[in-house]
C-alpha cells in the first residue's frame, strides 16, 4: 500500500512538468488542525501554487486561525488571518507583477455523516487588503469523502474527495470564481490523509485546471 502512495506521488510530480503554464498548474498544500482544548482548536495552512511544473511560483499563501467547538467533533466557528503573495504574469511577457494580500477571515463548518458518506459545509467570510484596495468577498464550498475499500474513514482507507465551492464579492463584478475538484486519496490513519486531485478554477473570462497535492494533518474538533 505505501508503495502504491509513493508511486501515485512520483507520477502526480512529473505530469504538471509536462504541462503547458497556458492549461495547467500544480498546487502543493498542507492542512493542519490540532486541539488546543476540549472547545479550542488551531488551524494552519500552507500552499505552493505553481504555473505549471515546481519553481514558476504562481501563488504562496499561509493561513491560520482559533476555532471554536460549537458542538463536539461536527460544528466549528473559526476567525483566522492569511497572508498571500502573488506572482502575476504581465500580459503577452515573460515579466511579472508581484502583489501581497492581508486578509481576516471568519468562517462556519458543519459536518454530517451519512452511511458512507462524509458531507461537509464550510461559510467563509473574507477582508481582502490588497494594496491600498479593500474588498470583501463570501465563499460556500460542499465537499464529500466516501471511502472505497472500508466503511468507514479510518487506518488504510482509500477514497474519493468531490468539492464544489462558489466565491462572490459584495461589489460588482458578484461572481468572483467556482472551484470544482475530484481526487482520490489515502489515510494513513484517522488523521493523518494524502490526497491527489484535478480541480478547475472557472472565472468571469476564463478557466484553468490545477493538478493538487493535499496532505492532511487534521484531529477533530
Amino acid at each position: 500500500m505505501k508503495k502504491i502512495v509513493v508511486i501515485c506521488f512520483l507520477y502526480f510530480l512529473q505530469l504538471p512538468v509536462q504541462a503547458q503554464k497556458k492549461d495547467f498548474g500544480n498546487w502543493l498544500m498542507y492542512f493542519g488542525n490540532q486541539k488546543i482544548s476540549k472547545k479550542f482548536n488551531w488551524h494552519n495552512e500552507i500552499q505552493c501554487r505553481n504555473y505549471n511544473g515546481l519553481g514558476d511560483v504562481e501563488q504562496l499563501l499561509f493561513r491560520t486561525g482559533i476555532g471554536y467547538n460549537l458542538t463536539p467533533n461536527n460544528n466549528n466557528i473559526l476567525m483566522g488571518y492569511a497572508f498571500i503573495h502573488s506572482e502575476n504574469y504581465v500580459p503577452n511577457t515573460a515579466n511579472k507583477v508581484m502583489v501581497d494580500e492581508h486578509r481576516l477571515f471568519q468562517q462556519f463548518i458543519t459536518k454530517q455523516v451519512f452511511g458512507r458518506y462524509n458531507v461537509l459545509h464550510r461559510y467563509r467570510i473574507e477582508e481582502r487588503f490588497i494594496n491600498t484596495d479593500f474588498k470583501i468577498r463570501c465563499r460556500y464550498l460542499v465537499g464529500f469523502n466516501i471511502p472505497i475499500n472500508k466503511k468507514v474513514m479510518e487506518k488504510n482507507a482509500w477514497y474519493v474527495a468531490f468539492y464544489n465551492e462558489v466565491f462572490v464579492n459584495i461589489e460588482r463584478p458578484i461572481f468572483d470564481r467556482d472551484r470544482l475538484y475530484g481526487a482520490v486519496g489515502f489515510c494513513f490513519n484517522t488523521f493523518l490523509k494524502l490526497e491527489l486531485g484535478v480541480m478547475t478554477q472557472m472565472q468571469e473570462t476564463n478557466s484553468r485546471g490545477q493538478f493538487q497535492m493535499a496532505f492532511y494533518n487534521n484531529l477533530p474538533f
